[in-house]
C-alpha cells in the first residue's frame, strides 16, 4: 500500500511537472511572476518601460521559478533584479554581479544594485563585483545566469575574450542550467563587428559563440522582436532607443 502510494505521488508530481512545461510552452505566465511584476515596491520608472520591454514574457521565457539562485550579469538599474528576487524568494538568491570600480570610471556602476541590496524587500540580493566582461566567481553553481541588453558588451572589455567568458557561464551553472541571453539586433552579416559602436551583435554569432562553450540551445522567443528597427542606428539614437530588434534565447549546460 506504502508503495502505491509513493508511486501515485511519484506520478503526479511528473503530470504536475509536465503541466506546467507545456503551460510555459504555451505561454502561460506563472502566478509568481504575474505577483513580481505587480510588486508595488517596484518603481514606478520601471513599470514605465514595462510595455516595452515586456518582463512577464522575458522570465516566464527564463523559465525562473522560486527556490533557484540566480546570476544576473551586469543589472544595471535593477529593473529585473527586483523581480528575479521576489519569483527566487527567500528560499533562492540572486547575486548581482557589478563591474569593479577603475581609474577614470565616472560613476559607480553597482550603485543601484547595491541599494536594492540593501533593502529590506530583497534581502536575498547579494552584490559581487568583477573586472567587466573578463571574470566572475561566485560561491557555489547557480540554476540560472542572466543577461539582458548587455552580452555585446562582453566583447568590449580591454582584455575581453568572449570564448573564456562563456565557458566562465557555463562553469559557473549547475547540469541543466540556464543561460538566458537578451541583446540588442545586428543586421544579418555584422557578426559581432558592431559590439562597442552600435551596440548590438548579431544572433547568429552569440549562438555560435555560447555553443562553442558546450551550451545547448533550446530555444528562442520573438516577443521582443521588432521588425521596424533598421539595425543600423547605435541603440542609444533617439530614434531607436528603447524600441530595438532583440532576440531572446535560452541555453542549457547538458545535465
Amino acid at each position: 500500500m506504502l508503495r502505491a502510494s509513493r508511486w501515485f505521488a511519484a506520478a503526479l508530481a511528473a503530470v504536475l511537472l509536465l503541466s506546467v512545461a507545456g503551460a510555459r510552452a504555451a505561454g502561460h505566465v506563472p502566478e509568481y511572476i504575474t505577483k513580481a511584476v505587480d510588486d508595488p515596491a517596484r518603481p514606478d520608472a520601471d513599470k514605465m518601460v514595462d510595455a516595452e520591454r515586456k518582463p512577464a514574457a522575458v522570465l516566464a521565457f527564463s523559465h525562473v521559478k522560486p527556490g533557484d539562485t540566480v546570476a544576473e550579469l551586469m543589472p544595471g538599474r535593477g529593473y529585473f533584479t527586483r523581480m528575479l528576487s521576489v519569483i527566487v524568494g527567500p528560499s533562492g538568491h540572486v547575486y548581482a554581479i557589478v563591474p569593479a570600480s577603475r581609474p577614470g570610471m565616472r560613476m559607480d556602476m553597482g550603485a543601484a544594485a547595491k541599494a536594492i541590496a540593501a533593502d529590506p524587500h530583497y534581502a536575498n540580493v547579494t552584490v559581487l563585483t568583477t573586472l567587466f566582461g573578463e571574470s566572475f566567481e561566485l560561491p557555489a553553481p547557480v540554476d540560472l545566469v542572466w543577461t539582458t541588453d548587455n552580452y555585446h558588451d562582453f566583447h568590449n572589455g580591454p582584455h575581453a575574450d568572449i570564448a573564456a567568458f562563456n565557458k566562465k557561464v557555463f562553469d559557473a551553472l549547475k547540469p541543466g542550467g540556464i543561460f538566458l541571453v537578451v541583446d540588442h539586433a545586428g543586421a544579418a552579416g555584422t557578426d559581432a563587428t558592431q559590439t562597442s559602436t552600435l551596440h548590438r551583435i548579431e544572433p547568429a554569432a552569440a549562438r555560435k559563440e555560447i555553443e562553442a562553450a558546450g551550451f545547448k540551445y533550446v530555444a528562442h522567443s520573438s516577443a521582443l522582436h521588432n521588425p521596424n528597427d533598421p539595425h543600423t542606428a547605435r541603440i542609444f539614437d533617439p530614434s531607436v532607443r528603447g524600441h530595438t530588434d532583440k532576440f531572446m534565447y535560452r541555453f542549457e549546460k547538458p545535465k
